[in-house]
């Protein structure tokens, strides 16, 4: 039990740790424009974000998979930068019309993310002789994270549209360009070449 609440752990503070942000800001893109009675349909894109995510961290944690942290580092922030571009130029339309191309991000993006913390995974599981369940652990706890994050967004946008008089359209384009700031700006650090 003690090494399940480890992993666990671990994929909890992967994601909600403030000084990573990197996976909050897709959170944030992602889930901006669904309303909350949509939650089956964001709680679907969080799972395959995760599927994603865990796909990658197996493949790395087996070595068979391995990549240039650089390039990875600076995918990350573009992953967030596309998510947030298609939200603004998609705001006007309706969440349903959004729905394979969030789940097409959400599997993909997923893959990239998870390539971002591919080597400090592979490092924690390299030596232990059953990988699976650290994985599978890890993998709970990001899920879990994700779920409490954009439950978040759903709750804060639920409130800000039905007591603040906000549209929808302006919630979807003053978060999704906020959120394009961050990623310009974690490019431009990231910048690999």
């Amino acid at each position: 039990m003690d090494e399940f609440l480890l992993y666990f752990k671990m994929g909890l503070n992967h994601v909600l740790d403030f000084s990573a942000y990197d996976h909050i800001l897709f959170l944030i893109v992602l889930a901006v424009v669904f309303s909350f009675n949509q939650w089956k349909k964001v709680l679907w894109l969080v799972t395959l974000f995760t599927i994603g995510h865990s796909l990658t961290l197996a493949l790395s944690a087996f070595g068979i998979l391995k990549v240039s942290m650089d390039l990875i580092e600076f995918l990350i922030p573009l992953t967030i930068f596309i998510t947030g571009v298609v939200n603004v130029f998609t705001a006007k339309k309706s969440s349903s019309g959004k729905e394979n191309v969030n789940l097409i991000f959400a599997v993909f993006f997923g893959l990239i993310h998870g390539l971002g913390f591919s080597n400090y995974f592979r490092m924690m599981v390299g030596k232990e002789d059953d990988k699976v369940f650290p994985l599978l652990e890890f993998a709970l706890g990001i899920e879990a994270a994700q779920i409490i994050i954009v439950l978040g967004i759903l709750i804060i946008g639920t409130l800000l549209q039905n007591f603040f008089r906000v549209t929808r359209i302006d919630w979807i384009l003053v978060t999704s360009s906020i959120v394009i700031g961050f990623a310009i700006q974690m490019m431009l650090d990231r910048v690999f070449w």
